[in-house]
């Protein structure tokens, strides 16, 4: 493990290496959470094409693209956030094939929060990894790359799989190597696959993680979006709001003490970056799971009731109804599903709020006619 270097300093960093950026309370009221404003994490508009993945024998292509952007105030800096609308469509083919899983590890310096940067390691160049759709009865190729420039040894451990190891001994590879495995999806479901090489949590604590969704034969009942989002720890020697190059903390890691809560990546990745948007009268799924590696979420979305929630990613059980939060545990997932009646700003939240202030949180922002029937707040003077 890389050595840590010394404590950079700045406006927010005094020498004492005590950030003096406020971790006041970000409950703004109706509002929901000013963290983007707050914490000043700058949302991203390049993007660099880094494609590679799902590939489907029987329509040929690929499904999806996987994309990491640069961050426009430090352009030399990638952003690792993954587009929460970056789902392959569902399928609709009523016969199992063959699919093409393409992985490759890549460890990659990227935005962190306000002014810092990690090196994260990723699939595809994003945290989560790239969100893959089949469906049960399929045969799912899997080959994993591990880029040349890589420091460390990576594989790939799959929920969905029924094996030892879930493939991570078969796709265990150093820098530069190639390996893959082959496994039959058996069972629907919502499932979490991430890196399994040891130290295992340190490997998915910086950011090796990412879902599978096996549908059902009878697919899943259509809605207008569906958002693909992940939580994730990250522990770094340095305290929260540190500017710089970060380091990851092994000692903070075993404590289970992060100084981080994310989704999709890094500070601001949902709020800034890519706030997920849909309209009134739509119906919205969610994809939630939580990489961890340590923390279970109490997923709730401020302002909205869940009409359905899969808990514990099952598809072959009956969906709870009217649900205002679900446990979701690390290594675990959940589907749930919102009708949008209100217009406004819908703030993802691990309702053990205390972990807004590390950073997570995302924005549904629902746009169309009021709707005084459901809701109505007096106008400020």
């Amino acid at each position: 493990m890389p050595n840590s270097p010394d404590k950079p300093t700045s406006p927010e960093t005094p020498a004492s290496g005590q950030p003096n950026l406020s971790r006041r309370t970000i409950l703004a009221g109706t509002a929901g959470l000013g963290l983007g404003a707050i914490l000043g994490a700058p949302p991203a508009l390049a993007q660099n094409n880094q494609r590679l993945l799902v590939a489907d024998h029987e329509h040929g292509g690929v499904l999806s693209d996987r994309i990491y952007s640069v961050n426009p105030v430090h352009p030399d800096m990638a952003d690792i956030a993954e587009n929460p609308v970056n789902i392959p469509p569902p399928i609709t083919r009523t016969e199992p094939t063959t699919v093409e899983v393409e992985l490759e590890t890549i460890e990659v310096e990227a935005h962190l929060a306000h002014n810092s940067s990690f090196r994260f390691w990723t699939f595809n160049g994003t945290v989560p990894g790239p969100f893959i759709r089949v469906r049960v009865g399929d045969t799912v190729n899997v080959t994993l790359k591990n880029a040349p420039d890589s420091w460390m040894m990576h594989n790939v451990d799959f929920h969905a799989a029924t094996g030892p190891g879930g493939g991570a001994e078969a796709t265990t590879a150093a820098p530069g190597e190639e390996r893959s495995f082959s496994f039959k999806a058996v069972h629907p479901g919502i499932f979490v696959y991430h890196c399994a090489v040891p130290p295992v949590a340190l490997h998915i604590a910086n950011g090796m993680y990412g879902m599978i969704l096996v549908e059902p034969e009878e697919g899943l009942p259509p809605v207008d979006r569906e958002f693909y989002v992940m939580q994730g720890e990250i522990y770094t020697n340095e305290p929260f709001g540190t500017s710089g190059l970060l380091t990851e903390s092994y000692d903070k890691l075993l404590a289970e003490q992060p100084e981080y809560f994310v989704l999709n990546g890094h500070v601001g990745a949902l709020t800034d970056h890519y706030p997920m948007h849909a309209r009134v009268g739509e119906k919205v799924r969610i994809y939630y799971g939580v990489g961890g590696p340590n923390f279970s979420s109490s997923f709730h979305v401020i302002g909205e009731i869940f009409d359905k929630a899969y808990v514990y990613g099952s598809l072959v059980s009956p969906p709870l109804e009217s649900v205002q939060t679900v446990m979701v545990p690390a290594g675990g997932a959940v589907a749930v599903e919102i009708t949008c009646e209100v217009p406004g700003r819908y703030v993802l939240v691990d309702h053990a709020l205390s972990r807004a202030e590390k950073g997570l949180a995302g924005y549904l922002i629902v746009e169309g006619e009021e709707n005084p029937e459901i809701f109505n707040a007096p106008e400020e003077a």
